[in-house]
């Protein structure tokens, strides 16, 4: 069977995300799903695989339900089950900002076609700003982009206080993954004095869906939340696979590391691995 693989949020206050929870993963299940949806009273999160048609009644179910309504959502498929089971998840923020004030259901930048993007990217008077995790940029990013080097997106707010300045830095453009750090960040950007903010509308993911390979100014891979770990730009999978021992995507050269051991550690992780979890991760990889 082809898995075809969902990607997609919405911003849209939850009344009772538990009840929904319930009521979704059994759903899901019942369709033959399998992935992660993440639930908050903010909105909802997902990626999800399955055969067209489960797919299709998952999402005429959610935009059918009264506090959802229409998704966009982005579709690749693989030829590999992308994820082992399904699971539905409670949690305070579907993307986590810890930023409780900021509330992209009410104000977001300005969205951008990805057709338009390079045309804003290139205007010297844009700050361009990868609000993606320092892992996931290494593995690729667009041509001039800042990289805020955070670990984790809760630390973009520190980055906005000490590099960018609303005074100074008149246009700002985002862009992530799918889109959804954007409009958050972008809502933050606005709540602190910015006045001209921009995001990728649909986020890397439809970049490189629109956009011709020889018109682009995307380099490199583009990290995804699924077993593929990456995709080029014609969205197939590439040459990364996981570090089960950090979660790091680990190279064709890196693999060949001593420091490298499948299921195990990887060069990002191997000096700072416990023997403790070394012995657990070595035992689960001789069960797999």
């Amino acid at each position: 069977m082809a898995w075809v693989i969902a990607t997609f949020y919405k911003f849209a206050p939850l009344s009772a995300p538990g009840a929904l929870r319930v009521e979704l993963l059994e759903r899901c299940v019942g369709w033959g799903l399998r992935g992660t949806i993440l639930l908050a009273t903010e909105g909802l999160n997902a990626t999800v695989a399955g055969d067209r048609q489960g797919i299709d009644q998952l999402l005429g179910w959610l935009q059918a339900h009264p506090e959802i309504g229409p998704i966009t959502y982005q579709e690749a498929t693989t030829a590999d089950a992308p994820f082992e089971r399904m699971k539905v998840k409670l949690k305070r923020e579907i993307v986590t900002l810890g930023q409780p004030g900021v509330n992209p259901a009410e104000q977001v930048g300005t969205y951008v076609d990805p057709l338009d993007w390079n045309h804003l990217i290139t205007d010297a008077e844009v700050v361009v700003v990868d609000v993606r995790n320092n892992f996931e940029v290494e593995l690729g990013t667009f041509t001039g982009a800042v990289n805020p080097q955070t670990q984790s997106f809760s630390a973009l707010p520190d980055y906005v206080a000490t590099h960018l300045d609303p005074a100074q830095h008149k246009k700002v453009a985002m862009f992530c993954t799918g889109g959804i750090r954007c409009e958050k960040a972008t809502a933050y950007l606005l709540g602190q004095g910015f006045e001209q903010v921009y995001h990728l509308k649909g986020g890397i993911l439809n970049y490189l869906k629109t956009v011709p390979e020889a018109d682009s100014l995307w380099q490199g891979d583009c990290f995804v939340f699924d077993e593929r770990v990456a995709v080029d730009h014609r969205l197939r999978r590439s040459e990364y696979d996981l570090c089960l021992g950090c979660g790091h995507p680990v190279s064709l050269a890196e693999k060949s590391s001593p420091h490298y051991a499948a299921g195990i550690s990887c060069p990002h992780c191997y000096a700072t691995l416990t023997p403790e979890k070394r012995v657990r991760l070595a035992a689960r990889q001789r069960h797999r």
